[in-house]
């Protein structure tokens, strides 16, 4: 095979590969908070159930390592892609029943372990499919259509979702379904205006076509990567170890993680770099879909897909490719506090949101680009610190546990963050998050001395 076949043929393989992981993240932790919110819940019980399915992402590293041992990377790609879309289907299915909120979350949790596990294997077999050379260019090509799968996923179908409850499409959905479901009283007391209001049973019904359309959209994928996805000769399993030496060599790469220099300012770093926004993520949404007497903007699903879905995620896409830009320039150093800046300080436009309840739509969305262009340019310095602390022996396992404790610093948090706002109110829950980014911003400082001066540069 030649090297245009080759090329050829990853481009047929990793844009898909990479938009199927970003799927079923997103909607682990986004589109399911606005389902949620959308079907009655409180903000307590939204962010207490969805901060629980970051766990699979903490704990991956535990089970990564077998992943090695049992059959090929590109079996687990398929199985856990086929598992993937039956547990969107079960999603689906079970939204227009009595006793959905726990059947949903159990898929859900189906739903998460099995993106985590394919989170592992996709980039195990990226290593597998592609020669060293190919693997640098291709790096690019794979965090874009992971971020084109959180548009699609937080954008245009929460777009979908909101113009079937609105009866834009689909305007006789749930005209013949009055009596379908148990799950009607529960999804009234969320109904918002008129529109809203004519059926409980129709936000239902339009969330779950979004599952099922996502599950038909899974089932294609896999379908397709059963087909196309490549078989090197490499992506075996290891038969030269077994069981008891992973083990063995688990318990040294945690060893030698936790032996590291400056291990207490290390883990402050990862846990609080992102305390406040941690929380702040969790509410934005329900605070935008929230009518006016709860303190909220009152604005459509359909708005709140467009601005946080796909404005948003553009934004944040520009503010970290401005992040790299700089920082191969200037180096790290130079740049984390005033990533820590950025990331930090445009909190405080939800808490000018909040206050003066502003719900124009242009003016929302332009809060929530600029906050969301902060965080990409911010968040870029937590992913540069990990690259520096994983540095030496073991370095892909030590960023993998770093990651793990990146995913901690988002679920402890995020867990209290709707008890929160549901005792004090919108405005005072932005200023507490806005309260909770000092740490960060003190951590960004301190771990700034250790960094050498032109360490992310082009040169190093």
């Amino acid at each position: 095979m030649n090297a245009i076949e080759k090329k050829r043929s990853a481009w047929s393989w990793i844009p898909t590969l990479y938009f199927a992981e970003g799927l079923p993240y997103v909607a682990v932790m986004t589109v399911a908070v606005i389902m949620y919110k959308k079907m009655g819940l409180t903000n307590t019980q939204i962010a207490l159930y969805t901060s629980w399915l970051y766990l699979p992402w903490v704990i991956k590293p535990l089970w990564s390592p077998f992943i090695d041992l049992i059959k090929t990377k590109r079996w687990w790609v398929n199985a856990m892609q086929t598992l993937i879309a039956a547990a969107f289907a079960g999603v689906a299915f079970f939204i227009p029943t009595t006793h959905w909120v726990q059947v949903t979350l159990a898929f859900f949790w189906l739903l998460a372990f099995a993106s985590a596990t394919h989170d592992i294997a996709a980039d195990g077999f990226y290593l597998h499919g592609l020669q060293e050379k190919e693997q640098s260019f291709f790096v690019g090509i794979r965090n874009t259509f992971y971020r084109v799968a959180m548009i699609f996923g937080q954008g245009l179908l929460v777009m979908f979702a909101g113009w079937v409850e609105q009866g834009k499409i689909f305007p006789n959905l749930g005209a013949s379904a009055a009596s379908a479901a148990g799950s009607s009283a529960a999804i009234q007391s969320a109904a918002e205006g008129s529109a809203a209001a004519a059926s409980g049973n129709r936000i239902a019904l339009a969330w779950s076509l979004a599952f099922y359309l996502l599950a038909g959209i899974f089932l294609a994928l896999t379908i397709y990567h059963r087909f196309v996805l490549p078989k090197p000769a490499s992506d075996a399993p290891r038969s030269d170890i077994n069981a008891r030496t992973i083990w063995r060599n688990f318990a040294t790469t945690f060893a030698t993680f936790f032996k590291k220099p400056h291990m207490g300012l290390m883990l402050f770093f990862l846990l609080t770099y992102r305390l406040g926004e941690s929380q702040l993520v969790k509410i934005a949404q329900p605070f935008m879909l929230d009518d006016k007497a709860a303190g909220g903007l009152a604005l459509t699903t359909a708005d709140v897909g467009a601005i946080y879905g796909t404005l948003g995620v553009i934004a944040l896409l520009l503010g970290g490719i401005l992040a790299g830009m700089v920082i191969s320039r200037g180096g790290f150093k130079k740049w984390i506090l005033p990533m820590a800046l950025a990331i930090n300080v445009p909190d405080l436009l939800y808490v000018l949101l909040a206050s003066l309840k502003m719900s124009s739509v242009p003016l929302v969305s332009a809060c929530v680009a600029l906050e969301q262009f902060g965080y990409g340019f911010g968040f870029t310095a937590y992913t540069m610190y990990l690259i520096y602390v994983a540095q030496g022996e073991h370095k892909t396992a030590h960023y993998a546990i770093g990651t793990a404790f990146m995913a901690l610093g988002m679920m402890l948090p995020g867990m209290a963050a709707g008890w929160i706002s549901d005792h004090v109110g919108y405005t005072m829950f932005f200023v507490w998050a806005c309260i909770c980014t000092i740490p960060g911003i003190i951590a960004a400082l301190l771990v700034r001395k250790q960094i050498p001066a032109d360490f992310g540069t082009k040169t190093e």
